[in-house]
């Protein structure tokens, strides 16, 4: 299942069209912003989704029967892009456990690029909800990696995953991988360049969040 919050109007097309303005980009702290916010309504969209149980609430003047979540996701990001929507997915899932991934990509001098995977720290997994965000699904090789490096530590039942835009092809890479899977999207475009970037996308996500980097 995919899922495109852009396709009625709504806030988080707003704060997409915020990430992907060139002059509003100028502003590290407000693209940040816009990330956690948009990572906020799905994971309020996500939450509706999960299991829920009722329990007895003592309040200072009685007792109230109310819905709670029965379960605590795993939240896991891929460095450093990730970590403005994990910022966002922590505020409203705030007793989830968490779980970081390092991946990038290595260029190579004919234009290609091969995923590198250095690191993970991860807790118990098995039989639980993941859900993982990542700003940008471009070709959708470091998301599915990811997942692969997770799935190593345990057989997770339920995957969501985040992002504020993807694009089409990344998208059935992933589905291709993880049918099951609910890809939760900011937008979608249907363009992606040589070098496996959106078009027309917003950019390096990382870099506009955080400052640029050494090019590997």
């Amino acid at each position: 299942m995919v899922i495109n919050l852009s396709e009625k109007h709504s806030l988080v097309s707003n704060w997409v069209s915020q990430l992907r303005d060139i002059d509003v980009q100028q502003d590290r702290m407000r693209f940040r912003n816009n990330l956690e916010r948009i990572a906020e309504v799905i994971g309020y969209e996500i939450s509706k989704k999960m299991p829920w149980e009722e329990k007895e609430i003592t309040t200072p003047l009685g007792i109230k029967t109310s819905k709670i979540l029965s379960e605590q996701p795993v939240l896991a990001t891929i460095l450093r892009a990730g970590l403005g929507m994990h910022t966002g997915l922590l505020n409203y899932f705030d007793k989830g456990d968490n779980a970081f991934i390092s991946a990038y990509r290595k260029h190579n001098p004919d234009g290609s690029f091969n995923i590198h995977m250095q690191y993970m720290s991860c807790p118990e997994i098995e039989n639980r909800i993941l859900i993982i965000s990542d700003p940008m699904i471009a070709t959708g090789s470091s998301l599915v990696k990811s997942i692969e490096f997770l799935k190593e530590e345990g057989a997770f039942k339920e995957l969501h995953i985040v992002c504020a835009i993807a694009c089409t092809l990344g998208i059935e890479h992933v589905l291709s991988a993880y049918p099951k899977a609910t890809i939760w999207c900011g937008d979608i475009d249907d363009e992606i360049t040589a070098k496996g970037y959106i078009l027309p996308g917003l950019g390096d996500a990382g870099d506009l969040a955080f400052g640029d980097k050494v090019q590997n």
